[in-house]
């Protein structure tokens, strides 16, 4: 069993991200959390187990507004916790990398490829384990289920909430979120990814249809892809069974790469 550790900090923009970092064998793993979601849960957990029990290094971190981090949830959006998935990962990684990205965190992922292999650095990026991802959510998940009142509340207020069964605390959704997120948008080209992809989706989850990774699958033509349908898995995705099935896609990737 890993021992947890007191998280260590990085300045981004003024927003003090918490992460936790363990040096190890490449390639890494790197864990993406999801939307309201922190780098202690389930999933990225049982990772950081696995790779102490191989020696392989792991990086975590919270968003802004997540978590042990600073901020607001209020004022994050995709490009806030995109830059600071990027800052965490240059700064405390090196070397090849296994992006690891639940829900949100899949759609923070892809952006990163796209994002370092702009910079000349998508060599980095060794493989790819998408966990129920959710890319564009806002405009094909979300928004297509919005009330008038929610929509009006969006106009006028900024922002909305609405009660979910993954949490006590409501989530809210910004305008300003919505408004960003467009500009994020990956789900109306070629994703070229460069390295192997696999992902991992329920077909009983609420959140994000199994039909939205089918769609992701066709915007990634060019790459080795991999779809696995759990028939009775939900959007968490955190039985044992499902987190024995996440830690055998890893190894996999981890032994594509070499």
């Amino acid at each position: 069993m890993s021992t947890e550790q007191p998280p260590a900090f990085i300045e981004v923009d003024d927003r003090a991200i918490a992460f936790r970092r363990r040096a190890g064998i490449e390639p890494g793993v790197v864990w993406l959390g999801g939307y309201r979601s922190d780098m202690k849960g389930t999933k990225a957990q049982a990772l950081d187990e696995w790779c102490v029990h191989g020696g392989r290094a792991f990086l975590r971190h919270d968003y802004s507004g997540h978590g042990e981090s600073g901020g607001r949830f209020e004022d994050g959006t995709i490009s806030r916790w995109l830059a600071e998935s990027l800052a965490v990962f240059r700064a405390h990684s090196s070397g090849r990398q296994i992006l690891v990205g639940s829900s949100m965190g899949g759609w923070i992922a892809l952006r990163m490829v796209q994002e370092l292999a702009c910079a000349g650095e998508g060599a980095r990026v060794a493989g790819l384990l998408l966990i129920a991802p959710a890319p564009d959510f806002t405009s094909e998940l979300v928004w297509p289920k919005l009330t008038d009142a929610q929509k009006l509340d969006l106009q006028e207020k900024g922002w909305f909430s609405q009660s979910s069964e993954y949490s006590d605390d409501p989530y809210v959704y910004t305008r300003a979120l919505f408004e960003d997120a467009a500009n994020n948008r990956i789900l109306h080209g070629i994703i070229d990814t460069h390295c192997p992809v696999t992902i991992l989706q329920g077909m009983q989850d609420t959140s994000v249809p199994f039909t939205h990774a089918q769609r992701l699958m066709e915007h990634l033509p060019a790459d080795d892809v991999t779809l696995s349908l759990v028939r009775d898995g939900d959007h968490r995705l955190s039985r044992p069974q499902d987190l024995a099935m996440m830690l055998r896609a890893a190894q996999g990737l981890v032994d594509l790469a070499g």
